[in-house]
């Protein structure tokens, strides 16, 4: 009995967090920096929230853009636009602060852009109460990016910015980014190859009230099964001569998608169906016309869909099964698959919980709750997943909202300042480590 007793306790004593040591003066300053400033950043953000800034106005996201260059400059931070015309799109704002050498380089990752174009009725910033606000982008990711500011002005004012190297990338078309990706992230990719370490600072997700940490993120892909087959008097469906249609086989393909697919981080989904004499899919691939008639064999049906995995294998695996089934053979047709690869998966590696003991470290710190790890199923995909190939990553730094993507976009207020504050501290600490790379 002593000895299940005993055990039970080194069990608990290992899940509790560490006692931490308390604030140092420089954390003591930051913390009280970011209380001290919350007036200021909400109206920061409600100036950022009220100039419209949908991923095709480019105009309105250069607009968010000269808003934030001062914001940063004050602080020390060189400003870099790189453009984006060949793709379609406004540009991507980079933000470099040069500390001391040899030490980690940050790369904070945000972006300038919203899913509310100019002609969407949600278009102001609300105060509801005095710990929510409401508007287009008004968490993603405009909170994103003043959780950002609140967390570099705390540093500055206690004096830990100035030996830290960090570059911030905001890119201007995250909700609908420009193709090919090759070029719209580029120079994403190549911040993420000469950083140290990545923060995200899209949304914190709580599950039963607790905040937490994103160590990992699944990928984003679209795919496409078009079938052709023969036509004709609807009498003859199923004979050897006639077949059956182009119906039938891609209802099979998707049952089979369905049946034969699914593994663990895995979703795949079936987002427009189209078929009959004739469907074709309209050129921005969100629409689709077809025709036909109760008595005339289909000749032709589409289907369009999204796949999300956790892993490049997966990813691999699955695009290699669904090639397989759309091969299969049917009577009177044939049939094709089209696989566009978008957003790479963001894997939980170690160098990612690494980066979230680090993150508990600063809980411990500031008296909060340690953060598991949220289960990837949990989230979409995100820029942050660009740089994952290449450094370690944590997303999920800025703020706690609602209603994302809707007109019932809404902010927990309190929970950007327990962002901002979590991100001084890590940024502070992982500053002062030493680099690994040349």
């Amino acid at each position: 009995m002593l000895k299940h007793t005993l055990t039970a306790l080194a069990l608990t004593l290992a899940a509790a967090p560490a006692l931490a040591a308390p604030p140092s003066a420089a954390e003591r300053t930051m913390i009280a920096t970011v209380d001290a400033e919350q007036a200021r950043h909400l109206d920061l953000l409600e100036r950022l929230v009220n100039q419209n800034s949908g991923t095709r106005n480019v105009e309105g996201v250069r607009k968010v853009r000269d808003m934030l260059i001062p914001e940063f400059a004050a602080l020390g931070f060189t400003a870099r636009w790189v453009p984006q015309d060949s793709v379609e799109r406004a540009g991507h704002l980079h933000l470099e602060h040069k500390g001391r050498p040899g030490t980690k380089r940050l790369l904070l990752i945000g972006h300038l852009d919203t899913v509310f174009e100019p002609d969407h009725p949600f278009q102001k910033f609300e105060r509801l109460d005095a710990d929510t606000v409401k508007g287009p982008g008004a968490g993603d990711d405009k909170g994103g990016i003043v959780t950002i500011l609140a967390a570099l002005r705390a540093m500055h004012k206690a004096g830990t910015l100035k030996g830290a190297n960090i570059e911030v990338a905001l890119t201007g078309d995250e909700e609908e980014a420009g193709l090919p990706l090759s070029t719209s992230r580029a120079d994403l990719i190549a911040a993420g190859k000469r950083a140290d370490a990545a923060l995200d600072f899209e949304g914190l997700v709580q599950l039963d009230g607790k905040d937490m940490g994103s160590v990992a993120r699944r990928s984003a892909a679209n795919w496409k099964v078009t079938v052709t087959a023969k036509s004709g008097h609807s009498s003859g469906i199923f004979s050897d001569a006639q077949g059956e249609g182009a119906i039938y086989p891609l209802a099979a393909i998707l049952t089979a998608f369905r049946k034969e697919l699914p593994e663990p981080n895995l979703t795949f989904n079936v987002g427009l169906v189209a078929g009959g004499i004739d469907a074709v899919l309209a050129p921005n691939d969100a629409n689709a016309s077809a025709s036909g008639k109760t008595n005339i064999i289909p000749g032709a049906a589409v289907a369009r869909g999204d796949m999300r995995a956790l892993s490049r294998e997966s990813i691999d695996r699955v695009v290699a099964k669904m090639k397989a089934i759309v091969a299969r053979p049917f009577n009177g047709g044939s049939a094709t698959f089209e696989f566009e690869d978008k957003y790479p998966p963001m894997a939980p590696t170690p160098g990612n919980e690494a980066l979230l003991a680090k993150l508990n470290g600063v809980n411990a710190t500031l008296g909060l709750e340690p953060m598991a790890a949220l289960d990837p199923l949990k989230r979409g995909a995100g820029d942050v997943s660009f740089v994952a190939a290449d450094v370690d990553s944590l997303a999920g730094l800025g703020p706690a909202s609602s209603g994302d993507h809707t007109a019932a976009e809404m902010v927990n207020v309190p929970s950007i300042w327990r962002q901002a504050k979590r991100a001084a501290l890590l940024m502070t600490r992982l500053s002062a480590e030493k680099s690994a790379k040349k």
